[in-house]
């Protein structure tokens, strides 16, 4: 890999971190995980807890303590599977997807603003993948 490339990955992800450890520093807002695992289920929606887990490469455990704080919040709803009684389906709420686009809108201008100041090529990269998707779907 080109160090110049190498150079910049790690940044990117240094600014991440840096990113992650503020948000998780806000008792009041949602941590880097739960605006994670809410923007996962948002895509996914409804999906039984298991396939959340799966998706976000943790285990069924690690996805139930997960969720407990953020459905006692009201943000996500878990109900009883209809097709079988032992499987669990989770839901966004309205709150929930509130919520998600709230506190990722500030983490994304944070990360634009930190990838142009570290000399990333932002609207190009950003244009580029734009078009790739354009490319992909008209398939």
């Amino acid at each position: 890999m080109d160090d110049g490339l190498a150079d910049l990955l790690h940044r990117v992800v240094m600014l991440l971190g840096e990113a992650t450890r503020q948000r998780t520093d806000d008792p009041d807002g949602l941590t880097y995980s739960q605006i994670r695992l809410l923007g996962t289920l948002e895509d996914i929606e409804p999906t039984t807890q298991h396939r959340l887990a799966q998706a976000l490469s943790v285990s069924d455990p690690a996805i139930s303590r997960a969720l407990r704080p953020l459905e006692a919040s009201g943000l996500v709803q878990i109900t009883v599977d209809p097709a079988h009684a032992r499987r669990r389906l989770v839901r966004l709420t309205e709150a929930g997807r509130k919520a998600f686009h709230a506190a990722g809108k500030p983490l994304y201008d944070e990360l634009r603003a930190g990838l142009v100041a570290a000399g990333f090529p932002y609207e190009r990269y950003l244009q580029d993948t734009l078009r790739l998707a354009e490319f992909l779907a008209s398939d």
